[in-house]
């Protein structure tokens, strides 16, 4: 069994919750909008980090992190990517890509909403985290929380950690 931290969208903003809620993890996932690399390096300190670029993020992000990750966790398939779309609806690069990888699991960002729901269709699970920055339209920032188990996924968590705009 693993943990997971899955976190999204911090546009340079750290809360120091983070550390709180990631240090039972064994990885931390970042699904892109990082906003500067003391961002992942802060993350690199609580646990090994599997991160993918976003829209805002610059050339050095870009030059250490790719645009989409494929992880693999003994019977897992987890596709990682920041702008996806989300259920039913997802963008026709991330549709052909779902259909062609059929992941378990499919992790991305952008939209700042959290969302984690079963889609049928395509017999994967989606999550976004959300956004944990300060910065966007959102209302509450959130973290994802979860275990992978050899064949499945349990004990997902959405963490809280308070109202967009507040730093701690």
């Amino acid at each position: 069994m693993k943990k997971i931290g899955i976190i999204s969208d911090t546009h340079s903003c750290w809360d120091k919750n983070i550390v709180k809620y990631f240090k039972s993890c064994d990885e931390i996932w970042h699904a892109g909008d990082i906003g500067n690399l003391e961002i992942t390096d802060k993350l690199a300190e609580i646990a090994k980090i599997r991160c993918v670029y976003g829209n805002i993020d610059d050339y050095k992000i870009r030059q250490e992190f790719p645009k989409e990750q494929l992880i693999n966790y003994k019977n897992l398939k987890i596709y990682m990517t920041h702008i996806g779309g989300k259920p039913y609806n997802y963008n026709n690069y991330c549709k052909k890509k779902l259909k062609e990888i059929k992941p378990d699991i499919f992790i991305c960002g952008h939209s700042h909403i959290c969302k984690i729901m079963y889609d049928k269709n395509l017999k994967l699970l989606y999550i976004n985290p959300g956004s944990s920055g300060y910065f966007g339209f959102h209302k509450i920032r959130t973290i994802v929380r979860l275990e992978m188990h050899s064949k499945s996924f349990k004990n997902i968590e959405v963490i809280e950690l308070g109202l967009r705009g507040k730093s701690t």
